[in-house]
């Protein structure tokens, strides 16, 4: 057997394995097992192999089997009934199709679904377990019901119908707003959101989100974000989502400093396909596909760098935890930020009440410094239940300064500032949502 040939593929290919198996099997010791099997498969069927230049496919389809084989393995009894359900489960049966599907669902969903089903648990121990009123169990048991029979691949006769959402516009300027920070402890959230594109990959999920330029406030690009059904990359199961560009009604000036931001956001596209997944406690993007001059391309997340720079997050992009609370990695103080040493953290800094077009949002902000790009700071104020009412970017002074040709504070002397660590950053832009 050529060993030699057989190593140099391996190490071409393993960490495309590695990304596939981690995204599939949420247990990263159980994913190691199950990449060692099939390694040690693949090393056993080499010489049958005829076509070399298949090696990645023929390796992931090795993958593909011995995961079907840890599922089998690790089968739980349980069965989602699809009436509405007694006080206490207390009928089972096994049905790997119905782990899987509890594996796409969002990790509030599954705790609810496994504690009242698996655990058998009465809704008045699920409240006294997670210290939350009954009441709530209830909704959320019918919430996390709802969602799993969009997500099963048998759902009930007549499927399921879904009532159009109504359409949404952006205003063409953007809202007068306060934000009044508060003393009250900030809550913990659960944010589904997809890092930077705001929507939910969930069935049913649809929104419009804007960029407004500062100081003019004007709208300079908004997008129609909208799930539009189930959907699966090398295996993995998600919902596709179309995102599509709407123009602004006025073309952005050459030589504002936005227009580079927006043409970033929408790589000069019309329309972008995304194919994404919320699992056991991430969201993650794992495909984007557009169409430049009728050429359609896909990346995903084995396709390394490609992909990574433009749509990854974190280690083999196990994507953006969902459940936040503050932590304490960033210290805020009106316009200072302090963190206790250099580096990129995101952290919840505190509670504020944002008021905007007649309404108050009770809000934490989640501030992101300098994971999504070197050099920026982000203001996420996410209401009570993960969603975001307001976005804001600011610029470290020389962010790109040989781009630009003059620090921020002079390009907007007008903007908002604050400091991180003691050096200025500016206000650049902001994007609010409609759902």
């Amino acid at each position: 057997m050529p060993v030699d040939e057989f190593e140099a593929l391996l190490a071409s290919g393993i960490t495309a394995v590695e990304r596939w198996l981690n995204a599939r099997i949420g247990n990263r010791a159980d994913a190691e097992d199950v990449l060692q099997e099939t390694c040690l498969a693949a090393y056993q069927g080499f010489a049958g192999l005829k076509d070399k230049k298949s090696f990645l496919p023929w390796i992931l389809g090795i993958a593909r089997r011995k995961c079907a084989d840890w599922y089998r393995a690790h089968a739980k009894d349980q069965t989602i009934l699809m009436g509405d359900p007694p006080d206490r489960a207390e009928s089972f049966s096994e049905d790997s199709l119905v782990e899987e599907t509890l594996l796409s669902l969002p990790e509030k969903d599954r705790t609810m679904l496994r504690l009242f089903y698996q655990e058998r648990m009465s809704q008045r121990e699920i409240s006294d377990r997670l210290h939350i009123p009954e009441g709530t169990v209830k909704s959320r048991m019918n919430a996390a019901r709802t969602r799993f029979r969009a997500a099963y691949p048998y759902p009930p006769k007549g499927g399921i119908i879904m009532e159009r959402a109504k359409k949404l516009s952006l205003p063409e300027f953007l809202p007068d707003y306060t934000i009044d920070w508060k003393e009250e402890p900030p809550f913990t959230v659960m944010c589904e959101e997809l890092s930077g594109w705001f929507v939910v990959p969930h069935l049913g999920e649809k929104l419009v989100w804007g960029m407004y330029d500062l100081p003019s406030r004007k709208l300079d690009v908004s997008y129609e974000m909208t799930v539009i059904g189930p959907a699966s990359v090398h295996g993995l199961d998600g919902v596709a989502i179309r995102a599509t560009v709407l123009p602004p009604q006025t073309l952005i000036a050459a030589g504002q400093p936005i227009k580079d931001a927006v043409e970033a956001s929408t790589g000069g596209q019309e329309e972008w396909t995304f194919i994404a997944q919320e699992k056991d406690g991430f969201t993650r993007f794992l495909s984007a596909e557009h169409v430049e001059e009728g050429v359609r391309t896909l990346t995903t997340f084995l396709d390394g760098k490609d992909f990574m720079d433009n749509w990854g997050f974190g280690e083999d992009n196990c994507g953006t935890p969902v459940n936040r609370r503050m932590e304490g990695k960033i210290m805020r103080r009106g316009t200072a930020v302090t963190t206790a040493s250099e580096g990129a953290y995101m952290d919840i800094v505190g509670r504020c009440d944002v008021k905007m077009s007649g309404k108050v949002y009770d809000t934490v902000c989640l501030m992101d410094l300098g994971l999504y790009e070197e050099g920026m700071v982000s203001e996420q104020y996410l209401d009570q239940d993960g969603r975001t009412v307001l976005w804001r970017r600011f610029n470290q002074d020389d962010w790109d300064i040989d781009r630009y040709g003059r620090r921020w504070s002079e390009l907007l002397p007008d903007n908002e500032r604050i400091t991180v660590n003691g050096k200025l950053y500016v206000h650049w832009y902001d994007c609010i949502c409609l759902r």
